[in-house]
């Protein structure tokens, strides 16, 4: 699964035909249903405000964990450039990882927010590196692409779709991860603070069966918490910075 502020990564399984306001309807099998998501520029804003997944430039992140291979810490800013996918002007988030302090994926991250509030993920350009080297951008996708297609991280009102499963990209074989919304009523506690009326998602994709995350995501934040549910590896939000601070 792959990294990033929004997905640090018996169900309902669905897809959806959308016009930039998804609304999952059931099906048996999501390989049943084509995804076909809508994307005009036109049903799109400038800035992602959404209360969950706000990102306002100069926003910056900054997550910590202990992994089997070390502490992992994962520095996230909002830049204040934007990048056009599929026609959508969509706001640039670069998301840094560091393991033990030496540095192994730079990424870019495009997001976008509908005239509905829905955020949308429309793509990322990833950069992997070991022992300082860059070694290959394993994980990049753009919506529009070779087939590649954006989906939701984060919806306008979280509550009504309680219980839907739905995706958060789709680039066939090589970026297909989805999310349940479990809750909208999780209390989190992490070194930056207490929060409470919390988003619950479980993150995983058909690409890595058993990889499992629960994610939680806190109003006026963002993402403050995920949980890996083979290992019970946690990574927490330790610091946060609004633009101008």
């Amino acid at each position: 699964m792959a990294r990033g502020v929004g997905r640090w990564p018996g169900l309902i399984l669905v897809s959806f035909l959308v016009s930039c306001s998804p609304r999952a309807a059931t099906t048996p099998s999501l390989a049943e249903t084509p995804y076909r998501p809508e994307i005009g520029p036109g049903n799109f804003v400038v800035s992602v405000d959404n209360p969950y997944f706000p990102l306002a430039p100069g926003s910056r992140f900054v997550y910590e964990g202990q992994t089997v291979g070390g502490i992992e810490r994962t520095e996230v800013e909002v830049l204040s450039e934007s990048r056009e996918v599929m026609g959508v002007t969509a706001t640039v988030v670069r998301d840094t990882v560091y393991l033990d302090g030496q540095m192994i994926e730079d990424t870019f991250d495009w997001y976008a927010q509908d005239l509905q509030g829905n955020v949308w993920y429309l793509g990322e350009d990833v950069s992997n590196y070991e022992n300082g080297e860059l070694v290959d951008h394993a994980g990049s996708w753009e919506a529009g692409v070779d087939g590649a297609l954006p989906g939701i991280v984060m919806y306008a009102d979280p509550a009504a779709h309680l219980g839907e499963t739905y995706r958060q990209e789709y680039y066939a074989g090589e970026a297909e991860d989805m999310a349940d919304l479990l809750s909208v009523s999780e209390s989190v506690t992490v070194p930056y603070g207490s929060f409470t009326d919390v988003v619950q998602t479980r993150d995983y994709t058909p690409l890595e069966p058993g990889v499992e995350e629960h994610k939680y995501y806190a109003r006026g934040i963002g993402l403050v918490r995920s949980v890996d549910l083979n290992t019970g590896e946690e990574t927490v939000l330790i610091e946060f910075r609004a633009p101008g601070q």
